[in-house]
């Protein structure tokens, strides 16, 4: 890619890789529990609050994540605690849905086994993360809170002051380090965002949903004629593709850091991903036949929207996505639903007239 591995008053270089990796999956399928991450509402998931407020819940899920399934008399033996008591705080776990269980048999009648669900955790205390504006509500999702990822080299991640880990090692995109991205490029593969689903909260029915975010192709270097095929999903639905032109670096973005040399992406293009009854559309341009049915959104609690680089696609030229701090737009990855506005009902139109 021809990025500057670290701001330049650093002094040093970090090891880039040479080859291309396979994809490696990783995040919310992972094997270790740990790896699952969770974003917390803090005005409206109260049972999340409540299962972390006790010093004896969080050991217990410690424990989980670093010994994997235990039984309660287990958890018990380990903490020096009363089994009623860690029976207790695990109901107050499972309830906070931070832990699941099943009940299996053992030596003696039956066991309750536990396992974690979240090694990452975040709490948003800002309330106006969520905007509600007439019939529009808007959800803007930082760059580096995806929940799971699964990319192939050429790849990396960088705050608006440094790399963040080591190029070209998809492994670290699990780093909780994430959290601080303002760019994130792959050759290859996708990561996934979970939106809160705030029209099954308020029982809306929506006109269109749309995602928006600043998009460029990735090659080695840049170059502005460099096609790559650009793909969402919607809860695990393809919705469409679009073909990028490029990967800009004829001049440097609008809110790009300095330290970031011009060799590396700079910006890219602005994208409106809208659905509706008729179809998926990329401004005016129409992508697929995919509509809001499709996505059974009523069915959901959260909306997955994946980007990423479909291997069957024509032009697999990988992808640049810009957040906060880096590009044009001074913004990370926006949801917006627009909501239905009721039809009146024949006694309303009779009263009317």
């Amino acid at each position: 890619m021809g990025r500057d591995p670290e701001p330049p008053q650093s002094g040093r270089s970090l090891p880039v890789r040479s080859q291309p990796h396979e994809p490696s999956a990783t995040g919310m399928g992972d094997d270790r529990a740990g790896r699952n991450f969770l974003i917390v509402t803090a005005d409206r998931q109260y049972q999340v609050l409540r299962g972390l407020a006790s010093p004896l819940r969080l050991r217990v899920m410690r424990l989980l994540l670093r010994q994997g399934p235990l039984n309660i008399n287990q958890i018990a033996n380990a903490l020096g605690q009363p089994q009623s008591t860690i029976a207790t705080n695990v109901q107050i776990l499972e309830d906070a849905e931070l832990v699941t269980t099943t009940v299996g048999k053992a030596a003696k009648g039956q066991q309750k086994v536990c396992t974690a669900r979240y090694g990452e955790i975040v709490v948003n205390l800002d309330p106006e993360s969520t905007n509600r504006e007439k019939d529009v509500i808007e959800v803007e999702m930082p760059l580096g809170l995806y929940t799971t990822s699964n990319v192939a080299a050429p790849c990396g991640l960088c705050s608006t002051t440094k790399i963040l880990g080591v190029l070209d090692v998809p492994e670290l995109f699990l780093d909780p380090g994430r959290v601080q991205a303002a760019l994130i490029w792959f050759g290859r593969g996708y990561v996934e965002y979970k939106f809160p689903n705030n029209a099954k909260v308020l029982n809306a029915n929506l006109a269109a949903l749309e995602f928006m975010m600043e998009l460029s192709s990735e090659v080695p270097g840049t170059n502005v004629d460099w096609p790559s095929d650009i793909s969402l999903w919607v809860n695990g639905v393809k919705i469409g593709t679009w073909r990028c032109p490029g990967d800009y670096g004829d001049r440097r973005g609008r809110l790009t850091p300095a330290w970031w040399k011009l060799e590396g992406s700079q910006y890219g293009i602005l994208t409106s991903w809208r659905i509706c009854d008729t179809g998926t559309y990329l401004g005016d341009e129409k992508l697929s036949d995919v509509t809001l049915a499709d996505l059974h959104l009523i069915d959901h609690h959260s909306i997955r929207l994946r980007i990423g680089i479909d291997d069957k696609a024509g032009r697999p030229g990988g992808v640049n996505i810009f957040g906060r701090g880096f590009g044009n737009h001074d913004q990370d990855i926006k949801m917006r639903m627009h909501l239905a506005t009721p039809k009146p009902s024949a006694r309303a139109n009779a009263l009317e007239r």
